[in-house]
């Protein structure tokens, strides 16, 4: 527990230090987690051995992190065009290689690429909107506050099992909790900051970062369920893979630009 708590709280300052800064640096930090998310990815696949197929994904999930237009550039013209080119690569790999890399393995590789990459990007993409750093910080808070209220009204008078046979510690109760403290911090967020989100729409926004940040968590720990482990990687001491640690995130953040629940995404 004491390692869990360091790692945690070293790990977090520098995390919202970057954050903080934003640009170059909070993007930096954004792309070397989606690669190692990435890397993790390969791991529990057993897809590591395919090494150039590997080398496509990670370029491709690095190029679908980064802004197309970032600092300027136009790298592929758009996330279509990205997503295509790379599903082309890796489908030309089954042919240069004679099956060997398989259509399964190209299809795992692909889905890792897509789910990741755009994960992660949107992340970037929120810190550079018009005041990106008050909505992203919104999003992460009300996704911290899910966890650590659906951990701890579970734990109090958690009763009913929420998905016993994904994640068998998880409760309705605490699913309910998590959701109520989520919606409580948007609007906390609506009352300090009036002109940027309204009290209906932080009730909204609330909500919808609980339920698919849950979501979000759950397909992790069906995905683990399925491959028989129970970390995704041990970069961070107590913690587990980033992966563990990001799974609420990279559902989350696409999800807000999606269905436009912030203003300008």
């Amino acid at each position: 527990m004491k390692q869990r708590i360091t790692t945690g709280v070293i790990a977090g300052i520098a995390f919202i230090i970057l954050l903080y800064l934003g640009t170059y640096w909070f993007t930096g930090l954004i792309v070397v987690l989606s690669l190692i998310g990435f890397d993790e990815f390969l791991r529990m696949n057993g897809l590591k051995s395919y090494k150039l197929t590997a080398l496509f994904g990670y370029i491709g999930t690095a190029m679908l992190t980064i802004p197309w237009n970032f600092g300027g550039l136009q790298l592929a013209g758009s996330m279509e065009r990205l997503i295509w080119l790379f599903l082309f690569l890796l489908l030309c790999a089954t042919v240069v290689s004679k099956n060997k890399v398989t259509i399964d393995h190209i299809a795992m590789m692909f889905i890792g690429m897509v789910y990741i990459g755009l994960g992660f990007h949107y992340m970037i993409e929120t810190r550079m909107m018009d005041n990106g750093l008050f909505w992203t910080l919104l999003i992460f808070i009300c996704i911290w506050a899910t966890d650590s209220g659906a951990y701890f009204t579970g734990s109090a008078i958690g009763k009913h099992p929420l998905w016993p046979t994904i994640s068998p510690k998880k409760s309705i109760e605490g699913a309910v909790g998590g959701t109520v403290i989520s919606i409580i911090i948007a609007v906390c967020f609506s009352l300090a900051y009036p002109d940027r989100l309204s009290w209906q729409q932080a009730i909204w926004l609330g909500l919808m970062i609980a339920i698919v940040g849950q979501m979000g968590d759950l397909v992790q720990s069906a995905y683990k369920r399925v491959k028989g482990i129970k970390d995704t990687g041990a970069i961070l001491p107590g913690h587990g893979g980033v992966l563990d640690r990001v799974d609420s995130w990279i559902i989350v953040f696409p999800m807000v630009h999606l269905l436009s629940l912030i203003p300008g995404a």
